[in-house]
Order: structure tokens, then C-alpha cells, then sequence
């Protein structure tokens, strides 16, 4: 876990990020890794960074939540519908693997995994000041949330359980709403790191 901080997290003091390499990018509404050491008016731009993670953390858990008792209420056990002709159908599954139904022989595990990334981004809250980060962190949490609720409450048992599934694309894996939060927000820490930007919300200069 401290090694994941390492990787995409930001110094907590302001010598380790003058370096004079980077600069105020406008995600962070113009908040340096420097006032972000600790200063008094820094705090309210941290605070609204946070609110914006915990609000699209938020959306998106309950997106998913609601979206699968759905499915279980009037697709289970039911004919698949058709969306997009057999391009895309709504069916229901329940998968005990990964996103995309991966592993399924290793549950326990990959519930393990979602609970240490919820930790992860909880703890990494306290360093963010980037909107964009905010956002991507958000879609992280809410998906993992959203599954990892199915591993704890659903059969066949605690941590175990398998997740519901129901967006079904032709030559496709069939996946859940958590599952496409989940991708949404890893695509967008990949595109922000290429362009430099820190969850402080300031900018490499390459």
C-alpha cells in the first residue's frame, strides 16, 4: 500500500516538490505542491478536491447498486433483451472472477484487492488538489465500492460472492456499470500522467 502512494501519490513537503520543474496547472486551481505543505489557505481548495472525489464516488456506487437490483429483479432468470440488435443485450450473470469475468477461481482475492484500493484512494485523499484526479479517483472508488459490495452480501457467501453482471456487447465480455467506472477512471489517470499532471495539481515539465 505505501508503495502504491509512492507510485501516483504527491511530497507532503514543499522542499521535495521545488525543484523548480513544475508549475500550477489549472485543474488544481492554481494550488502548488508547495501550498499544499500545509497552508491555511490551501485547506478549502483541498476540501472541494475531496468533495468532488467523494461526490463522483458516490454517483457512481449508487448507479451501480441500483442498476443490479434491477437486473435481479426482472432480468435474472429471464430472456436476455436486445438493445442494439445482437450487438448489445442486457443479460443477466453472475460472475465470481475479475471485471470482464477474469479469474474466476481466485474471488476471495480479488476481494482482497478492491478493499486495499479503497484504502489506497482514502488515504491518497488527503494529498489531492487536482480536480481531474478527483474525478478519476472517484470512478475508482465508486466501482470498486460497487463490487466489492456484491463480494461481501451476494451467494454463495462473505467475500465470496459473485458479482452481477448484465451489459453484454457481441464478442465481448459481459460487465456491470462498476466495472466500466473502474475503466473509465484508469484510462484517465493513464492520459493524466502523460501529460504530467500530479494529484497536487501541478505539472512536469519534461
Amino acid at each position: 500500500m505505501a508503495e502504491a502512494e509512492r507510485i501516483i501519490g504527491t511530497p507532503d513537503t514543499p522542499d521535495a516538490a521545488g525543484d523548480g520543474q513544475r508549475e500550477p496547472d489549472a485543474g488544481g486551481a492554481g494550488t502548488t505542491a508547495a501550498e499544499a505543505g500545509g497552508g491555511a489557505e490551501a485547506r478549502p481548495a483541498r476540501r472541494r478536491r475531496i468533495a468532488v472525489l467523494f461526490a463522483v464516488a458516490v454517483c457512481a456506487y449508487l448507479l451501480d447498486l441500483v442498476s443490479k437490483m434491477i437486473v435481479v429483479a426482472r432480468l435474472e432468470h429471464h430472456e436476455p433483451i436486445e438493445i442494439v440488435g445482437d450487438w448489445l443485450r442486457f443479460e443477466a450473470i453472475r460472475n465470481a472472477g475479475a471485471a470482464f469475468g477474469f479469474g474466476e477461481a481466485f474471488t476471495v482475492i480479488f476481494t482482497v484487492i478492491a478493499a486495499a484500493v479503497i484504502v489506497v484512494i482514502a488515504r491518497l485523499a488527503r494529498k489531492l488538489y487536482s480536480v481531474p484526479w478527483a474525478v478519476a479517483l472517484g470512478l475508482l472508488l465508486g466501482g470498486a465500492l460497487g463490487n466489492l459490495t456484491d463480494r461481501i452480501f451476494r451467494s454463495p457467501g462473505v467475500f465470496e460472492g459473485a458479482v452481477v453482471d448484465f451489459i453484454a456487447p457481441k464478442h465481448f465480455a459481459v460487465f456491470n456499470l462498476a466495472d466500466s467506472a473502474i475503466v473509465c477512471g484508469g484510462i484517465l489517470i493513464v492520459l493524466l500522467s502523460f501529460r504530467g499532471l500530479d494529484p497536487d495539481g501541478t505539472v512536469h515539465k519534461d
